[in-house]
C-alpha cells in the first residue's frame, strides 16, 4: 500500500535520529518495513527462507549506509535494496550448464535429484492472498517482470517509485507491466 506524505514524514525522522548517532531508533524502521520487505521478497523468490535472508541482509545493508541516505523518501530507497538483494538471489539461484552427454545416476559424476512438490502450509496460506494459480503464474513469469508486478501489485509502488527502486527509465517499466500483464493474463486463462 502506498505510504501517506505523514507516514513518510516518520521515516525520515527515525532516518535523522538515526543519523544524528540515536541508533536506538533503527527498531522503528526495522518494525515499520520488517514485513513488507519480507513479503516482497518472498512474492519475487518464492521461498520462505530466501526471503527471511533477504530480509535480514536488506536491514543489515540498511543500516551500514543510513548516515549516506539524503533522499526525501525512505521507502523507494529500502525498496532499492531489497529488491537488488532479491534479483542477486535469483541470479544465483540459475542452474549450472550441465554437458547433455553428461553421465547421471549412480555411476555418473552427476546425481539425479528428484523435485520435491510438497508445498508447507504457511505457504499455501501465503499464496492464499491472491490464490494459488496467480501466484504460479506470476513466479513463472521472467526475474524483470516479476519484479514489477510485485512492486506493483503487491507493494502498490507507483511507476515512478519503481522506475527509481530499479534504476529503470519510467517506459521501461510501463513496458515491463504492460508484457507481464499479458503474460499472467495468457497463463491464467491456460489454467482457467
Amino acid at each position: 500500500m502506498a505510504q501517506s506524505p505523514e507516514q513518510d514524514a516518520i521515516d525520515l525522522r527515525l532516518v535523522e535520529r538515526c543519523q544524528q548517532g540515536r541508533l536506538e531508533y533503527f527498531g522503528g524502521l526495522v518494525e515499520r518495513y520488517q514485513t513488507r520487505i519480507y513479503n516482497m521478497a518472498y512474492r519475487m523468490l518464492g521461498n520462505r527462507e530466501e526471503a527471511e535472508d533477504v530480509t535480514q541482509e536488506t536491514f543489515i545493508n540498511v543500516y551500514r549506509a543510513l548516515r549516506t541516505f539524503k533522499g526525501e523518501r525512505f521507502s523507494p530507497w529500502i525498496y532499492k535494496i531489497a529488491s537488488n538483494l532479491c534479483l542477486d538471489q535469483l541470479r544465483r539461484r540459475r542452474p549450472p550448464t550441465v554437458s547433455l552427454d553428461a553421465p547421471i545416476g549412480p555411476e555418473g559424476d552427476m546425481p539425479r535429484e528428484i523435485a520435491d512438490d510438497t508445498e508447507l502450509p504457511e505457504d499455501v496460506a501465503l499464496a492464499g492472498v491472491l490464490g494459488l494459480d496467480v501466484q504460479r503464474a506470476i513466479d513463472s513469469l521472467p526475474e524483470k517482470y516479476r519484479t514489477v508486478v510485485v512492486l506493483r501489485h503487491i507493494e502498490d509502488l507507483s511507476y515512478e517509485e519503481i522506475a527509481d527502486v530499479l534504476g529503470l527509465p519510467l517506459g521501461t517499466v510501463k513496458t515491463r507491466l504492460f508484457r507481464a500483464r499479458e503474460s499472467l493474463r495468457v497463463l491464467l486463462r491456460d489454467e482457467g
